[in-house]
Order: structure tokens, then C-alpha cells, then sequence
């Protein structure tokens, strides 16, 4: 036997460069706004800080503002960029910060005077510890501009170390010294470097008590000075030129631990914290000098004193913030911040209001409920926990998985840029949100925020996915509105801030393989948000993950079997981690689909919306259908980018025979056969298939433990174990929608030796609304009908149908008797006939208790004993027969099509219409399988039959 040959490793196996890429505009991430500047591009920084100085030129003086030591509470989040770089187009309703004139001068090496002592002393020790990338590579280049003024460097933050660090850069670029005075010494510090807070400040300034002015100061005290001092001296020119300093911002891959733990991120940090950052990362140093400014033409403008100080200290704060999230990444660790915003909004203060008349309780209480309602929720991303997990995952993955494939990525970074991008992936298991951020993130790309279930907020395990960027909500929220309320701002902040949010539209893991109906929840607090504030489009990324192998497949198999879902707890996760680290879990691929975005779907479900922002208490009649198509689309472009594994195929071919088993030469027919249909009949673009010949799909299912091989004289036997069976249903209906076409027809042939090609189109029209429904497949009735036209012609290539006649579009024949093409035709119709079996089922037990008899909740129930029973029966591997979620969806499809409708009673009405389609089921269904439904469909005051 050919064993199959090592599959491609995993393409992250150091962890690569652990932080978001700033020379990509997409890699800076749809949450990251400010990356898309080149952080080498001298003209595109000047860009930035000129864009800046035009934003914050006519801002009202804030009243309030509360000063932190990076930035004003006005940049809460990632501030809205635009998808071409960092240039744009400037404001003509905006003041420009008036660049100096400067005659073009050659340029020189700037005089350097003596350094202190102190700074020859400490700046010898600190040199063996620090190397320095300077940015642009020559800033003397800069010379001409200063034209022989003074010149004042203004830094992000005071400290010790930055100062040696600025003036170390100074001296190796040839600009001058910023530790000799200015002339005249207007600042009275004997240097020529400010800053605009100071390193050991806090990050964050107390929230101060509402209707209050703040206690700290919101700017530099030096650049008042300095400003001061151009008001009394006119022929003062002082060029400012802003300098940033990041240590460690860009761990590589023989990078330590600690390392990543004191790179550069966006926390203030204190002495000791930063004596270890240099220690550890100082060789890693970046020094970026950006274009100077002229002070003279900013005081020239005539502005009051306390404004100019205000406006030129906003400035400096965007720039430098700007700078930062291109270098680093954006600032994603605001939960306070968040929080307080959420708390501050209209409609929460409102529905605090109305808790407090409910509850009649006092107005204080019910804002101590929404605040822990919005902690509860609240994600508290970090920079160094995120590349802490990336050092961790990355052996992890190499360990369980033997590869990790991602397709159509590129897609996705071409469209991101300018652009809130929510991510919806299928939900298969809990690695999924652990895998996508872990992918994300080592490709460059900032993770998403990620809505998680309450339930994993377990102790240890919460602390950390929050720190990754998970926030936490309750799996229902009905009966609550002021935690609606405070979800759903908290939402709004994220998508108005341009943070990537993270969700699963299925609400929860499926436990079957196909995808679960959507829930609109999110969907439509995302587009609730949107609409409040519709200033940056926002894009849907819907994501397919495949797996060979579930890590929860165990508990899994006792759900497939009817028993109830065990609660996650920290013990179990602990007890799990070993069995984890030895187990073999095959390859997963990652698969991106094609992007929807809101605006079309807005344009072609509410073509009467004029793009004005709507109001929280504003709810158009268009919002539902909107909210629904969707997540209807959603899944459709999933299922539209899925991937074809080994285990799919094996499967697909096992799972036909009464023992899940089949002679080898046998299986390597029915995995040919199933490639070919896929080759020949391709589902969509986005769809990618295992390269692998069928011996080596064979070698690959013994290898991670999924089948088992019986040595037989006549030929050896493949088959799987009871349990392994019900598993691998699971991987036979991730894929089942690919084969609709083909398992249709060959369904039609199950029980009828010859059929007319119109008959087949005819049956497949009026099926197809509850596959497409249930599949969620992507063609109208007529697309559906060409496509079946397509499969028959393939067939009969492959000798699996013939043509008789041309009778009624020709009349089609299968193989009397147990020929091998009627072995294959009957293999590739299983998978879909007990999709039919269900519908029978359904269509039994309402006849049987007649029109007006049972509701659409005691249909279902009712409906999922009699499978329960069948599959006990009959289908042991059946195991979508326990899950009531498809006899809902075929029951909800029933009433939208009006074959069935509610009376006065709410009871299920029908009339001969639901008989005339039982009779097209008969054509599907053998005699004997209709007869023994017939006879388990159970009635709605009588028991089921008892067993045997």
C-alpha cells in the first residue's frame, strides 16, 4: 500500500513575525485604520501629520476632555482612515497647520555641541544594549527644510531613556543635539526636546464625576513655554520635530518569551518595566524623525493662546498615534474606555432609567447592573498576551495537526482595506475562534473581537480569551432589555470604532456537519450599528474551516445519540490537554469566501434607504427581510467555499453500506468517481479538493486512526467501527451540498429502473426549495434543473445511466441486477436519501393526525421520535435524525411555500396539495422504508409504538 506522502507542514511554524504588518494596507487589519501607511514612507508621514493638523483645526476647544498620557479620550478606537493609504484628499471646510516656506538649502551635518556628563556616562552603559534602525535612513535630509532654525524635538512621552535614546540617533544622523538649549533657552530646561506626558503617568486618568472639569492638564506645559516665547520674540523660528521611539516592536522568530512579554505596545509603562524592555529588546530599537513644523506659522495664525496650545497638543497626540498603530498595530486594549462610552450612550442611560422604574430601585443601582452587564461583555484585548498565544499555539499546531491550509486570503486583503470587516466562520468546534485569530494574526492581519458564549468564561481560561479579544454574551437575552441595550451598544462602539468583530451566525457548535440555520442576533446588531452611524462601510467575511479529526468528537458522539450536552468546566479542559497533545487530528484548511458587502445587500433589499443615519427607536420595514437574506447569503457562501478532505470522501463512500464497509478495490472506485463529479461538475470557485490519489486518501484515513483494514484472501476489507460510523456522518454532511445534483438523481434510480429525464427535472424543482433551504445551495430552481441536466451527462459518460429513447427529453436507464455502476449509483444517493426518509417522516405523522390537529411545536417533537425510532431501527449511523432543528427548517419551509398554514386554532392546516407531493416521495422511497414510516409515525394522543 502507497503511503500517502507528508502533506505540506504548517506555514507558521515559529510564529513568524508576531505582530500585524504596517507596509500592508490589509494586513494592518479592517480593525486597524491608521496602518496603511508605509512607516518608511517620509511623505506619507508627512501626510499624516499634515491630514492631522487639518482634522484638528476647527475642533471646538473640548470641554471636559480627559487626558491620558498617549492620547484624548476623542481617539477611543482605531480613528476611521481611508483605503488608499494614509494621503487624502483634504477638507476645503478645515484649516490646514501651515507648512513653513523653506528656500531649498544643500544639506549639512548640523553642528553637535558638548554632551552632558550625565549623557556621556549613562549613554555608555546603555550602548552595548541598544542598536538603533533610524527612520528616514538619512534624516539630515531634513536640513533644507530647518534652513539653519533652531530646532525642538517633541517627543511621545518623557523618559530617561528616551532622551539618551533621542540623542544617540541624533548624533549617529547628523542633526543637532537635543541637549543643548535652544537660543535664549525658552523652555528653562537647557534642552531642546519636549514631550507631551510623562512615562510614569497612568495610562489612564481617573473617569471623573459628570458635569465636572477634568484635574489633569491636556497638554505639554514646555510647548506652552515655547509657544510663548514666538508671541514675544517675532523673529523666533523654532522648527518641531516630532520624534517616536519604539523598543522592541517587532519580535522575530528567535525571539525569547520575555521578549515578546516588553516589546513595544501601547501601555505607559514604568521605570523598571522599561529598563527590562531595553534590556531584552533594546537591539531592536526604532528611532522615526517625521518633517518639521514651523512654530512661527502656527502662532502666526492669531489664535488664542490656551487654542493654540490645545490644537497644536491634539495634533502631535493623533500623529503620534498614527505612528504608532502603523508601527505596532492599533490600540485594541480600551476596555474601560468602551465601557464608559456604552455607559455614557443615549440609549443606555434610557434603558437604565426604565430598570430603575421596573425595579423600583434607585437610578445609582440600576447603573451599577449595567456596568457589570458591560464588563461581563467587555473584551480587555492585550498586545502581549496575543503574542504570548502566538509563542504557545504555534507548537500546539504543529503537534495535533498536520497542516494548516488557508486559500483565498489574498482576496480578502484586497478587499479589506477601508472597509469594518466581520468575520463569519462556520462553527464546528471550540479551535475555531483559536485557529482563525492564531492565522490572522501570524499573517499580519490585527485578530478580531470575538463573540464567545458565557459558558467559556471559566475561571483562568475567560481571563485569557478576553485578553485575546473575546467578549462574552448570554446565549439568550430575552426578558432583559437593559443587557440588550448594553450589548447592543457595546457592538455599535466596536463597529463605529473600526474594531473587526469576530461571530458565529449559527448561534452554536453544529453536532451534525451540515450548517445550522442562522440566528439574526448579531447580524442585526452589526447592521443596526451600521446604520446609526453609516460612515464606514462594512464588509462580511464568511470563512469555512475543515477538520479530518474533532477533538470533541467523543462528547459529540454521546450528543449525536440523543443524550444532553455536558456544561464545560475547567477540569474537564485540564484532564483533556494530554490526550490532546498525543492525538493525531489529521489537517485542517481554512477556507476564505467571497466577501458580501452591506451595501449591496442594502441597495437590493432597501433600495429605498438614502443612506441617512436612523435612530435607535427607528425601525424600517425592510429591516427584518434585510437582517434575514443576510445570513441567509452568509451560509450560502460558506458552503460556497468548502473544502473536500480525505475523511469527507471516505465518508461519502462507507457510509452507503449496510456495515460501513467495502472491498478496497470497491473504495478506491467510489473516491475516483466522487472526485471526478467534483472535477467535472465544480460547485463554485471557492471550492478546493484534496490533491491525493485514492490509495493515498486510503493510507492517509489508517493513518490518523479513522479506518480499519481486515486482511482477506480474496482482497482486503476497508471498513470503520459503530462509533467511528456515526463520526464520520458528521464529515459526510460537511460536503453533502456538493453532491445534491448527483445524490438527487441517483436517488431517482434507487427504486425505479427507468425514468424519463423530464420526470427527473420535474421531481427535482419541486424538492429543491427544501434542499436549498436545509443545504443552503446557491441556484434558483431553473439553475438547479440545468445543473441536473449537467450531472446526467456526466452519468451517462461514466456508464452509470443510459439513454433508451428520446421519449419525454429522453428516457434514462440504470444496470439491472448488482453491477458495479449500480453499486456506485446507489452510493452516491445515500447520502441524500435519508434527507427524503425525514420529509416523509414529517409528511406521515401530520396525515396521520389529520388537518388541524397539531401545532408546529408537537409536529416537530413528534416528528423527531418516529426518526429517533427509525434510525434505532434501521440507521444506526443516522444521526441528524435526533436533531429537531431540520424538521423545523422543512416545517417553516412547508408553511412559506403554503402547503401547510396555521387555522384559528394555531394548529397545522393542509389539503390535498400535501398528497399530491406524498405521492412524488413514493417515487423516491421503496415501498418498504414508506411502510415502516408509516407505521412508527406516531399520533398526537397515542404514545409510540413500543420497541420490537
Amino acid at each position: 500500500m502507497a503511503a500517502m506522502p507528508k502533506q505540506t507542514p504548517l506555514p507558521f511554524p515559529d510564529a513568524g513575525p508576531a505582530r500585524p504588518s504596517a507596509a500592508d494596507p490589509a494586513a494592518a487589519g479592517p480593525a486597524d485604520t491608521h496602518a496603511a501607511a508605509d512607516p518608511r514612507n517620509a511623505d506619507g508621514e508627512a501626510a499624516v501629520i499634515d491630514e492631522a493638523a487639518r482634522a484638528a483645526a476647527e475642533v471646538a476647544e473640548p470641554a471636559g476632555e480627559i487626558a491620558t498620557g498617549a492620547d484624548t479620550v476623542e481617539a477611543i478606537g482605531p480613528e476611521p482612515d481611508e483605503p488608499e493609504a494614509v494621503r487624502v484628499e483634504p477638507d476645503p471646510a478645515q484649516a490646514e497647520l501651515p507648512m513653513p516656506p523653506a528656500a531649498p538649502l544643500p544639506a549639512v551635518r548640523m553642528p553637535q555641541g558638548r554632551r552632558p556628563w550625565w549623557a556621556r556616562l549613562l549613554g555608555s552603559i546603555m550602548a552595548p544594549w541598544v542598536q538603533l534602525t533610524i527612520e528616514p535612513e538619512q534624516p539630515a535630509e531634513h536640513a533644507p527644510e530647518i534652513g539653519g532654525r533652531p530646532v525642538c524635538y517633541v517627543l511621545e512621552d518623557y523618559g530617561l531613556s528616551n532622551a539618551l535614546i533621542l540623542e544617540r540617533a541624533c548624533r549617529e544622523a547628523g542633526l543637532p543635539s537635543p541637549l543643548q538649549p535652544l537660543p535664549g533657552d525658552p523652555l528653562g530646561r537647557k534642552r531642546a526636546y519636549v514631550a507631551l506626558s510623562r512615562r510614569n503617568a497612568s495610562a489612564l486618568t481617573p473617569l471623573q464625576p459628570l458635569n465636572t472639569a477634568p484635574t489633569s492638564k491636556t497638554h505639554s506645559g514646555s510647548l506652552a513655554r515655547l509657544l510663548e516665547a514666538h508671541r514675544r520674540q517675532p523673529s523666533l523660528d523654532v522648527q518641531l520635530v516630532p520624534v517616536s521611539i519604539f523598543v522592541g516592536r517587532a519580535p522575530d522568530k528567535s525571539s525569547g518569551w520575555f521578549s515578546v512579554l516588553f516589546s513595544e505596545n501601547w501601555t505607559l509603562v514604568g521605570r523598571f518595566r522599561r529598563l527590562l524592555a531595553i534590556a531584552l529588546n533594546g537591539r531592536d530599537t526604532l528611532v522615526r524623525f517625521s518633517p518639521p513644523v514651523s512654530l512661527r506659522s502656527i502662532v502666526d495664525e492669531g489664535l488664542p493662546s490656551e487654542r493654540t496650545v490645545r490644537k497644536l497638543s491634539r495634533v502631535l497626540r493623533t500623529h503620534f498615534r498614527r505612528i504608532r498603530a502603523a508601527v505596532i498595530g492599533p490600540d485594541l486594549s480600551t476596555r474601560r474606555l468602551l465601557v464608559d462610552q456604552v455607559l455614557a450612550s443615549p440609549s443606555v442611560k434610557e434603558s437604565i432609567a426604565d430598570q430603575a422604574r421596573r425595579d423600583n430601585s434607585k437610578l445609582a443601582d440600576a447603573w451599577r447592573k449595567a456596568h457589570a452587564f458591560a464588563y461581563e461583555i467587555a473584551a480587555d484585548y492585550s498586545h502581549p498576551v496575543v503574542r504570548s498565544a502566538s509563542f504557545l499555539l504555534a507548537p500546539v499546531w504543529n503537534r495535533i495537526y498536520r497542516g494548516v491550509l488557508v486559500h483565498h486570503l489574498d482576496t480578502l486583503k484586497q478587499a479589506a482595506p477601508g472597509h469594518e470587516v466581520v468575520y463569519v466562520p462556520c462553527h464546528r468546534s471550540h479551535m475555531d475562534y483559536l485557529l482563525l485569530s492564531y492565522l490572522l494574526y501570524s499573517r499580519g492581519i490585527v485578530p478580531p473581537h470575538i463573540v464567545a458564549g458565557i459558558n467559556l468564561n471559566l475561571p483562568v481560561v475567560g481571563t485569557l480569551l478576553r485578553k485575546g479579544g473575546a467578549f462574552f454574551i448570554r446565549r439568550s437575552i430575552r426578558g432583559s432589555a437593559l443587557y440588550s441595550a448594553v450589548l447592543g451598544e457595546y457592538v455599535a462602539q466596536l463597529v463605529a470604532g473600526g474594531y473587526s468583530i469576530e461571530y458565529f451566525v449559527e448561534g452554536g457548535r453544529s453536532r451534525t456537519g451540515r450548517l445550522l440555520p442562522p440566528k439574526g442576533g448579531m447580524v442585526a446588531m452589526t447592521l443596526r450599528a451600521f446604520l446609526r452611524q453609516p460612515t464606514r462601510p462594512v464588509l462580511f467575511q464568511p470563512i469555512y474551516i475543515g477538520y479530518e479529526k474533532l477533538m470533541e468528537g467523543n462528547s459529540y458522539l454521546d450528543e449525536l445519540t440523543g443524550k444532553p450536552k455536558e456544561k464545560e468546566s475547567i477540569w474537564q479542559l485540564v484532564t483533556g490537554i494530554p490526550k490532546v497533545l498525543r492525538s493525531n487530528y489529521g489537517q485542517v484548511v481554512v477556507n476564505f469566501g467571497e466577501p458580501i458587502r452591506l451595501n449591496d445587500v442594502l441597495a437590493e433589499h432597501a433600495p429605498d434607504w438614502n443612506g441617512r443615519p436612523l435612530g435607535d427607536e427607528e425601525k424600517p420595514a425592510w429591516l427584518s427581510d434585510t437582517v434575514d437574506a443576510l445570513a441567509e447569503r452568509i451560509q450560502v457562501n460558506v458552503n460556497r467555499a468548502a473544502d473536500v478532505n480525505p475523511i469527507n470522501l471516505l465518508a461519502l463512500a462507507l457510509l452507503s453500506t449496510p456495515k460501513h464497509a467495502m472491498g478496497e478495490a470497491d473504495l478506491l472506485a467510489q473516491i475516483a468517481l466522487s472526485k471526478k463529479l467534483l472535477a467535472e461538475l465544480p460547485y463554485s470557485d471557492r471550492v478546493t479538493v484534496t490533491p491525493h490519489s485514492p490509495q493515498e486518501i486510503v493510507a492517509h484515513g489508517e493513518e490518523i486512526g479513522t479506518l480499519t483494514r481486515i486482511a482477506h484472501p480474496l482482497g482486503d476489507v476497508i471498513g470503520v467501527s459503530g462509533d467511528n460510523a456515526v463520526l464520520l456522518s458528521y464529515f459526510r454532511n460537511n460536503v453533502l451540498h456538493l453532491f445534491t445534483a448527483a445524490s438527487w438523481i441517483a436517488c431517482c434510480f434507487q427504486n425505479n429502473r427507468r425514468m424519463s429525464l423530464n420526470g427527473v427535472l420535474r421531481l427535482g424543482r419541486n424538492v429543491y426549495p427544501f434542499l436549498q433551504a436545509e443545504l443552503f445551495l446557491p441556484w434558483s430552481e431553473e439553475e438547479f434543473a440545468e445543473r441536473l441536466s449537467r450531472t446526467v451527462e456526466v452519468f451517462i459518460r461514466e456508464g452509470l445511466l443510459e439513454k433508451v429513447t428520446e421519449e419525454e427529453g429522453g428516457i434514462l436507464a440504470r444496470n439491472a441486477g448488482q453491477t458495479d455502476e449500480v453499486f456506485r449509483l446507489r452510493a452516491i444517493g445515500h447520502s441524500l436519501q435519508q434527507a427524503f426518509e425525514r420529509y416523509y417522516i414529517a409528511i406521515s405523522v401530520l396525515v396521520k393526525n389529520g388537518p388541524g390537529t397539531l401545532g408546529a411545536g408537537e409536529l416537530e417533537s413528534l416528528c423527531q421520535l418516529a426518526a429517533q425510532r427509525l434510525s434505532l431501527l434501521y440507521a444506526p449511523a443516522a444521526p441528524e435524525f435526533f436533531d429537531k432543528t431540520l424538521f423545523r427548517g422543512f416545517i417553516q419551509k412547508l408553511r412559506e411555500m403554503r402547503l401547510v398554514w396555521l387555522d384559528e386554532n394555531s394548529k397545522l392546516a393542509f389539503d390535498s396539495r400535501l398528497d399530491a407531493w406524498a405521492k412524488d416521495a413514493k417515487v423516491i422511497l421503496g415501498r418498504e422504508l414508506r411502510h415502516t414510516i408509516e407505521k412508527i409515525s406516531p399520533e398526537s394522543n397515542k404514545p409510540a409504538p413500543a420497541a420490537g
